[in-house]
Order: C-alpha cells, then structure tokens, then sequence
C-alpha cells in the first residue's frame, strides 16, 4: 500500500479503513495526476544527480575552474574607427570558467552540462593584465584579458587579485607564452584597448 503521508495532498478524500489506518480513495484522474508529478519528480532528480556528476567531473579534470566576471568585445578591423569608450558600461557577467585541455569554457553556472562558449588555447594570441575596475558598490576588481586571432577578446575581472594571477600565470604557460614577446609586452593590445 502506497503511504501518502508525505505528500502535501490538499482537498484529496481521506478515509478510515475497518483497521483503523488513514487512506485516500483517488479517482483514475487523480491517481494519474500522481504518477505525472512523480515520473516528474524523478525526472528532475536525475537531472540534478547528472549536474552534480558533471561538475565532479569538470573539477577533477580542470586546470583551472571558477567563477570570473567576464564581458566580450571585438577587436576593430583594419580601417575601422576606434571603438568607443565604453569604460562606464557595466556589462560584466558572471561566468563559471573552465581550463581545461587545449580549451578555455564558458558555463553561465558550474552545474550547467554544456557551456555557452568555449576558445581553443591554440586560437589565443595575447594575455595580459588589464588595469583594475572600481566600483563604489563592488569594491575592486582586478582583471585580466585574452585576445584571440579571430579578433575575439575576452576581458576578465575578479575581486581576487590571487584568482586572477592564477588565471594570468596557468594561460601564460598552457599557451606556451612564458618568456614570449605577447606575455611579456606592457603596450600589448590587452592595455591599448583597456
């Protein structure tokens, strides 16, 4: 016999049987309404069980994981007018990222399955440091960016200083840049554009 105690089961006709335990007569609508909500129910709870067993799994194999405030922008074609300065805009998000292989993903959260964008490492062609954002109701942060040679640049920003030379010094060596002329240059495009 099913025990119906747990449920939350307003309105439902509770009975007594000749023995003296409390039971619920439910019509074929009823009790069809109840194999929904749980079929749903463990539906949901496999999909949680699959999130959690992902995110175990990115932390094991990742390089490098965590949260980073992340806005993106396009570095302007030859010929193009600058962009505009766009330092007041706040269009920082916060993203889950991941290092991990010969890639770098973007998760909106780090229960998410898939990520929302991903760059190859071999794709990168400058890390470096930008200057520290301000804000009056966030403190400083401290943020770093990443050009690629699409052209793609991804500024990263965190209220660690720590996190982010983690970030600097783990992309600076998986991009094979330690000692090279991109990492090392303080007029890359990184600070130009900044």
């Amino acid at each position: 016999m099913l025990k119906l105690n747990f449920f939350s089961l307003r309105g439902l006709p509770w009975g007594s049987s000749a023995d003296g335990e409390e039971k619920v007569e439910l019509t074929a609508v009823e009790l069809e309404s109840l194999r929904s909500e749980l079929a749903d129910l463990e539906q949901k709870e496999a999909h949680l069980k699959a999130q959690l067993e992902h995110v175990d799994e990115v932390l094991r194999s990742a390089r490098l994981a965590g949260y980073l405030y992340i806005r993106t922008r396009w570095k302007p074609l030859p010929g193009e007018p600058p962009p505009l300065d766009d330092t007041d805009v706040d269009d920082w998000l916060p993203r889950f990222v991941v290092l991990q292989g010969p890639c770098i993903f973007f998760f909106l959260f780090s229960t998410d399955l898939s990520p929302q964008d991903s760059t190859l490492l071999a794709d990168i062609v400058e890390i470096g440091p930008l200057p520290s954002i301000t804000r009056d109701d966030e403190g400083t942060r401290h943020a770093f960016c990443i050009l690629t040679r699409q052209g793609l640049r991804f500024e990263c920003s965190s209220a660690s200083k720590e996190q982010v030379d983690s970030w600097l010094s783990a992309l600076r060596t998986d991009c094979k840049f330690e000692g090279s002329d991109a990492a090392a240059d303080p007029n890359n495009s990184c600070e130009k554009q900044s």
